[in-house]
Order: structure tokens, then C-alpha cells, then sequence
């Protein structure tokens, strides 16, 4: 067989994967509308919904588990310090930091993602929308966010842990904290980072990116503090019903 002889066989419909390979110039067309489209979307129901910090974390964990608890208050003194709580839109550890933010009149938002298990929505939400497409979600789980706040979780965890450390290792977003909660979880993935570090794999100022700690409390002080000292938010009147006395505002030109 000639690699010329390698084509792609015919495929019928959207809901094949999408990682899979060529497919007709037509279909990819649509296909890329339809990406399009999601970002739109997106970016209409998301624009007014102030800073954020995003928080991560497991779908798994239910109330009781400590990972709950430690969610919880984390959405409770992010919203106290005037930020909108943004998650995944799930259960668990997501629902968990949206549940906080509402306990003290403060603001949830959630990116949902269409799974076949583990991530129907969760009821403390103020608005969400659902993606069909894990990249498009992940840019709005950045895009919007001021510092991460990164909760025990599994391979979704990790996976958006270390694309935000790499999107601030080249530069790609500024230097938000990255805040990873609960150290006695974190300690082995720190030690191999370290590790990582004496092998020349990364460097200490690049590994100075991430936070370990185990204070709801100081997590929304360093998040408050790079917000208003190095990203330019001020305090702004807000509605009392959305969030409380006065909420966070992007900085406006002049």
C-alpha cells in the first residue's frame, strides 16, 4: 500500500470526533462555522458578567468531602472581595464554589461542557452556557478570569491547571495567580515539579507562577490584590441583589 492509497473513509455526521482527521472542505467549513459560532455565543453571554476568578476542581466530590467544605468557602470569600465566582458549571467542587458565592449574595457563572455523564448543572448558577466544544469552553474559563483557583481534581483538573501555567509561561496570558488549595492533596504534584525544576525541565521563576496554600481567606486577598494592583481593577456601586454593597469593575480608559 502507497501512501497515496491512505484516504480518510466516508463519514456521515457531526457526531463523529472531532480530532479524527480530514474531512470534506465542506463539512470542515461548516464545522468551522459552527465553532464560530460557540465563540459568539460565548462572548454575548459572558461580557457583562464582571472580573472573575475561575476555580477547578472535581465533579466527583459530593457534600461532606472536605474538597466540598474547601470549595465552598473559597466561592465565599471570592465573593466577598467583590469577584464573580466562574466554574465548569457542574457538581462537585464547581458547584461547591458557586454555592459559596451565593451564600453571602454574591455572583456564579458556568461554562459548561456536553458530557455523557458527570456534568449536568448545578443550581447555584446566575447564568451559563453550554459548549459542544472543549477548547472554545477552556478559552472562556480563561478569557474572563484574574487568578485560578485550583481545587482537588482528576485528569480535567490537571489538564486545565497546566495549560493555564503554560499559557503564563510564554506569555500567552499575563501573570495571574494560580492558586492550588488544599496543600497536603498538591504535595507529591509540587515535589515532582521541584523535581522537574532540578532537571532543568523548568525553572524556579517559572515555577513561582503557582501558589500553595490552604486559606480560602489569603486565596481571595492574593486574587483581590493582583487584581487591583497590577490588572487595574477599581470598586464600583453594584446592585445590592448581585452583589452585595460593591462589586469589582474593570478599570475604563481616562
Amino acid at each position: 500500500m502507497t501512501a497515496a492509497s491512505v484516504q480518510s473513509g466516508p463519514r456521515s455526521t457531526e457526531e463523529t470526533p472531532f480530532l479524527e482527521g480530514p474531512r470534506s472542505r465542506g463539512f470542515e467549513l461548516v464545522r468551522a462555522l459552527r465553532i464560530f459560532g460557540e465563540l459568539i455565543r460565548g462572548f454575548r453571554a459572558l461580557h457583562f458578567v464582571g472580573p472573575c476568578v475561575t476555580v477547578f476542581g472535581s465533579a466527583r466530590f459530593a457534600e461532606g468531602h472536605p474538597a466540598y467544605t474547601l470549595g465552598r468557602a473559597v466561592g465565599r470569600e471570592l465573593a466577598r472581595v467583590g469577584f464573580t465566582v466562574m466554574t465548569g458549571g457542574g457538581p462537585g467542587v464547581m458547584e461547591a464554589a458557586c454555592r459559596g458565592a451565593k451564600d453571602v449574595g454574591g455572583r456564579a457563572v458556568g461554562c459548561n461542557i456536553e458530557l455523557p455523564h458527570e456534568q449536568a448543572l448545578n443550581p447555584w448558577l446566575d447564568r451559563h452556557v453550554t459548549f459542544h466544544y472543549f477548547f472554545v469552553r477552556k478559552l472562556m474559563l480563561v478569557k474572563y478570569a484574574y487568578a485560578f483557583v485550583v481545587l482537588p481534581g482528576g485528569f480535567g483538573t490537571l489538564d486545565e491547571l497546566f495549560e493555564i501555567a503554560t499559557l503564563v509561561q510564554t506569555g500567552k496570558v499575563k501573570d495571574f495567580p494560580i492558586l492550588l488549595m488544599g496543600s497536603e492533596y498538591w504535595a507529591p504534584l509540587v515535589e515532582q515539579l521541584r523535581r522537574m525544576v532540578g532537571g532543568g525541565a523548568l525553572s524556579d521563576s517559572e515555577l513561582s507562577h503557582v501558589t500553595v496554600l490552604d486559606s480560602p481567606e489569603r486565596a481571595a486577598s492574593l486574587a483581590r490584590e493582583a487584581g487591583l494592583r497590577r490588572f487595574g481593577l477599581r470598586y464600583v456601586p453594584r446592585p445590592r441583589r448581585l452583589f452585595g454593597e460593591r462589586g469589582l469593575n474593570h478599570r475604563l480608559p481616562g
